[in-house]
């Protein structure tokens, strides 16, 4: 499981803000060891504080889910699928 935490730094006050969560977990159901499926899940807005197994199993704790099928995981790093994992969430969102 891959949890990306999106966080602010506060230079005024110091402190830490979470903004939001997004987790990628491995299905583990690819024939091909070199591909993997995986389950996408981002946090809503109350819920970005909680555990990342906890938002990822209760759908109520997510604001969005997607999928990323077939993903060369030893061709490519970690933020291609972050990428691609966003790209699936975030279906409306285009190129620009």
């Amino acid at each position: 499981m891959i949890v990306v935490r999106i966080e602010l730094h506060s230079a005024i006050t110091h402190r830490v803000t979470i903004l939001g969560q997004m987790i990628i977990a491995n299905r583990g159901d690819s024939s091909d060891p070199k591909k993997g499926n995986y389950d996408v899940a981002i946090a809503n807005k109350n819920h970005a504080c909680s555990t990342a197994i906890s938002v990822f199993r209760n759908k109520g704790f997510q604001s969005r889910q997607g999928e990323v099928l077939n993903y060369p995981r030893l061709s490519y790093n970690v933020w291609r699928l972050v990428c691609r994992a966003l790209k699936s969430a975030f279906p409306e969102e285009k190129n620009g």
